[in-house]
């Protein structure tokens, strides 16, 4: 075939084009089309047309994971972006940081497993360092069954998650701190700015798509969220740490309700879709507004 030819940019997409149509686009076909059956995944489908997803409309558990996840998102996104922000504006005044900055970055690498593994012992009612920790120091009264209380489950949880994303967020940030002109940061201390003024109003503004996309990551991916709540609690006690991820695997690998947990994941998906959808339109107006 000539490179003039009209199908050489097809042959060359084609690879990557059938491995994400294998990984994805069919996946996503069949999950479609499973949703709309009642199925256990041995015998014959049930064509049930939109039952699944009017039993998920009622179901108060599905319902009540999405305040969950709300929560969690809200929480992540000052544990994980804000305190990020502020120990890049905190790092990015001073000199040698690599130790520190490493130190924060050091969480992100370890796989998700291993950290909420290694925090379950930390919380553990009986053994824990925490606990331990708090009977060292004369404040037993504040030791706490951390997992098994509905009432701090979900806070313990948002917590392990601010300790390992800061420091991903963290490390975007000085990025594009230290990109910053430094002739506009010379000029506002040379008429007397102080650096907290500085940073909050010159800083922070001047990477203002930074902290936007990384509001959106935090959003759509706590949304996502799965392993730490699957390791650390699996949706308990009581449903308190309950998200939808977690749900639909119950619905499906427990129960064996593929079509049901099928639906459930359509619903996720979409959820997802539209945050980022309507997010970006927000994102342009602003942008349209300023300019």
């Amino acid at each position: 075939m000539k490179p003039t030819s009209k199908w050489t940019p097809f042959l060359f997409i084609l690879p990557a084009f059938s491995i994400y149509a294998f990984t994805v686009l069919i996946p996503l076909i069949g999950t479609l089309g499973s949703s709309f059956t009642k199925w256990n995944g041995y015998g014959s489908p049930e064509w049930i047309g939109f039952r699944n997803y009017l039993r998920a409309l009622k179901d108060t558990i599905f319902l009540s994971s999405f305040k969950h996840v709300f929560i969690y998102v809200l929480a992540t996104i000052i544990l994980e972006v804000a305190v990020g922000l502020i120990l890049a504006g905190i790092l990015s005044s001073r000199k040698r940081t690599d130790v520190y900055r490493i130190a924060l970055f050091v969480p992100v690498m370890l796989p998700m497993v291993i950290v909420a593994v290694l925090w379950r012992f930390i919380y553990n009612a009986d053994f824990g360092l925490l606990n331990g920790a708090l009977e060292g120091i004369g404040l037993p009264q504040f030791a706490k069954i951390w997992l098994g209380d509905p009432k701090f489950a979900l806070a313990a949880i948002c917590f392990v998650s601010g300790w390992v994303y800061a420091g991903f967020y963290l490390a975007i940030f000085y990025a594009g701190l230290q990109r910053l002109p430094r002739e506009i940061i010379e000029s506002a201390s040379l008429d007397g700015a102080k650096q907290s003024a500085i940073f909050w109003k010159i800083k922070v503004p001047m990477i203002r798509r930074l902290w936007e996309v990384a509001v959106l990551i935090c959003i759509t991916g706590g949304i996502q969220g799965f392993d730490l709540f699957f390791v650390m609690t699996n949706g308990g006690p009581y449903y308190s740490t309950e998200v939808p991820t977690t749900y639909m695997v119950r619905m499906v690998f427990r129960d064996q309700e593929i079509g049901y947990g099928s639906a459930l994941a359509v619903l996720v998906t979409t959820t997802v879709l539209m945050i980022g959808f309507f997010y970006s339109k927000i994102r342009k107006k602003s942008e349209q507004v300023e300019y």
